[in-house]
């Protein structure tokens, strides 16, 4: 008696998960980490090193759009494996900075290596093992990007705190390595065909026709409104976002103390990941634009809150309530754009996206530590961030909806 194999797409999603979880740790989360710990250190100010937090971000947007090419047509987990090795070694490195020139090439690099081993190729693998349950296997994975401030950042900060940059940045960039590249390596496979697997765990048929590529052209997809205000909406909702998350460690440091730093990106986090798991259950019940503006207002909201919280009761709950719409907002961006353009360039056009968008992930943080150092606080700089994610709402919402045939345009293409 033979036994039918296990559909991998879980060992996939695994993959994913345990593959951000690191990145988002390491990377994005502990991008604030280190703005502390450099500002206290080299006694660097604060907008200097936020700067070098854009360059990061600026570069791996860039580079996502180079990124998206080679995954489309070679094996994405070499491009993955490179990708953590990059990032790990520079992470190793970034204790050993001692001017700021030097930061921001290290930074730029750790940014080529984050990318290539990020959302761009995590996200395109699942589309291509996932459509009926793509919403939940994206939850599940994306999950990783909260899961790493709560299980490494916290971590990150104490180590640093306790050895300083130089002794132990190199543990870290071990660490990055460590969590990328074997699991890249062994538990993601790029497509379901070759193993002879349809998308949702159905087994392909013998002899049947080539599984169609249902989507949008690359040319088309881009030059539409509903590109355009996802573009734009998600730029500045972006700014907001980013710049909030990279600047939250020095605010609850300054208001209260270095133990609330630690357990308010932890708990930003946590909410994060409860949020996005009901998140991907929910969601399809509503017009995913809908959700999408609806809480671009609340992180505006929770902005505000912040900004004018004095104990650590006030900031913690603000940030809860900002951590409940992280997740989402950032598992919705390639989920509005593979429901409105589909699977078919994917990779291009979600890449092309962040590319335009990374100007508000970049931007948001400079932004905001320029006014805290300008206003000597960070009330303003927080009033503007929830500015920014009003605005972003507004532009969204012209967008239309993601489910709407105008201005679709859709064609099928055989895969050979």
């Amino acid at each position: 008696m033979t036994t039918e194999p296990r559909f991998p797409g879980w060992q996939v999603i695994t993959g994913g998960f345990v593959v951000l979880t690191t990145a988002s740790g390491l990377g994005f989360y502990g991008l604030a980490v280190y703005l502390n710990s450099l500002s206290n250190e080299r006694g660097w100010d604060v907008s200097s090193v936020s700067l070098a937090t854009t360059v990061f971000f600026l570069v791996g947007g860039i580079s996502g759009v180079w990124i998206a090419r080679l995954i489309a047509s070679h094996d994405l987990r070499y491009v993955m494996v490179v990708g953590g090795l990059l990032a790990g070694g520079m992470l190793a490195l970034l204790g050993q900075v001692r001017e700021q020139w030097q930061l921001y090439i290290v930074y730029s690099l750790f940014a080529v290596g984050w990318a290539a081993g990020g959302l761009v190729p995590v996200t395109t693998v699942i589309t291509r093992w996932y459509l009926r349950k793509r919403s939940v296997a994206l939850s599940v994975a994306s999950t990783g990007l909260s899961a790493g401030g709560i299980l490494i950042t916290p971590f990150a900060k104490e180590l640093l705190d306790r050895q300083g940059m130089a002794a132990g940045t190199p543990w870290l960039g071990l660490l990055y390595v460590l969590g990328t590249v074997p699991f890249a390596w062994f538990l993601i496979r790029p497509d379901p065909a070759p193993l002879g697997w349809d998308p949702d765990g159905e087994r392909t048929v013998a002899d049947a026709a080539p599984r169609a590529i249902v989507g949008v052209p690359y040319d088309a997809a881009v030059a539409s409104r509903f590109f355009l205000c996802v573009t734009i909406g998600y730029t500045l909702t972006l700014a907001s976002q980013v710049g909030a998350i990279q600047q939250i460690v020095k605010l609850a440091e300054e208001r209260i103390d270095a133990r609330t730093a630690s357990f308010a990106i932890s708990t930003m986090a946590a909410t994060s990941i409860v949020a996005r798991l009901v998140g991907g259950r929910v969601m399809t019940k509503f017009p995913l634009m809908t959700v999408t503006t609806v809480l671009s207002v609340v992180q505006a909201a929770a902005m505000v809150g912040i900004a004018f919280a004095e104990s650590s009761f006030q900031l913690l709950a603000m940030i809860v309530l900002f951590g409940a719409t992280i997740g989402n907002i950032l598992m919705l961006q390639p989920l509005l754009i593979v429901q409105r353009f589909g699977v078919r360039d994917y990779p291009r056009v979600f890449s092309r996206t962040q590319l335009y968008s990374i100007s508000g992930t970049a931007g948001g943080p400079l932004l905001l530590g320029v006014l805290r150092d300008h206003a000597g606080g960070y009330r303003t700089a927080y009033l503007v961030a929830a500015a920014l994610s009003l605005a972003g709402a507004l532009v969204l919402r012209a967008g239309g909806s993601a489910e709407d045939d105008h201005d679709h345009v859709s064609s099928q293409v055989g895969v050979s």
